[in-house]
């Protein structure tokens, strides 16, 4: 199994506590760090008998890798969704996360083939949608350290129950009895109804104040921030 030591020392020492990436010290400090360590693993068998928790904290980690490694090639840029190389912004889009661009196991990979083939269709985890990142303020907050097999368990109850208790991404309003949530609870709504009966109830299990969320709760989604989570010194 891959070694993640090296990506945990990247992330504790470029990712603030708020999630936010300075991609001004990282360039310009280490901007091959992340080539230089995966193409050490990319040859590496992909065990078949690795368990789930193995599983979930290696494709999480190299999901967010390769969306960083990719930010850092092209910083400075303000969105994943401006223009890149002269293409209209929803081109753009599908370009960062259809591209079969980052080799692992002697295999091609995109960032799309990761989240929808391995993390949502296989291993089955609503709650890789608090831990995987595209590099946007909309996202979640990125983790200051890496996913670790015997941690990754408790590392998404952590990340489900930050996202959910961050009044920017989650938020009642007691007088409109308004549930007003971050887009990815409604893109990715079927697999949060996997394991709760609506999304207001999935929200409840994890919100530290206790508010009368049901399925009749009315829902409202917010607008959904691409402009690039960096860190500004």
């Amino acid at each position: 199994m891959i070694d993640f030591e090296p990506w945990d020392r990247l992330l504790r020492q470029y990712v603030d506590q708020q999630g936010r990436v300075d991609y001004v010290a990282w360039k310009k400090e280490q901007p091959q760090a992340i080539a230089d360590w995966l193409p050490c693993e990319k040859n590496l068998p992909l065990k078949s008998n690795s368990n789930n928790l193995e599983q979930l904290a290696l494709w999480i980690n190299l999901y967010n890798a390769f969306t960083i490694s990719t930010i850092l090639e092209r910083y400075p840029i303000e969105s994943i969704r401006p223009r890149i190389l002269g293409i209209p912004n929803w081109l753009a889009f599908l370009w960062f996360f259809q591209r079969r661009a980052y080799s692992i196991f002697g295999e091609s990979y995109s960032l799309g083939k990761i989240e929808n083939s391995i993390l949502r269709e296989k291993l089955q985890e609503p709650r890789i949608h608090f831990a995987i990142v595209c590099a946007s303020v909309g996202c979640p907050l990125l983790r200051s350290g890496a996913y670790f097999p015997e941690q990754v368990s408790q590392q998404l109850d952590e990340d489900a129950s930050r996202f959910i208790n961050n009044p920017e991404k989650v938020r009642y309003d007691i007088e409109s009895k308004t549930l007003y949530c971050n887009k990815i609870l409604k893109w990715y709504r079927q697999d949060f109804l996997k394991v709760a009966p609506s999304i207001p109830e999935y929200i409840r299990s994890y919100l530290k104040i206790d508010y009368p969320l049901n399925a009749s709760t009315r829902i409202s989604y917010l607008h959904y921030d691409w402009s690039l989570n960096q860190r500004i010194s």
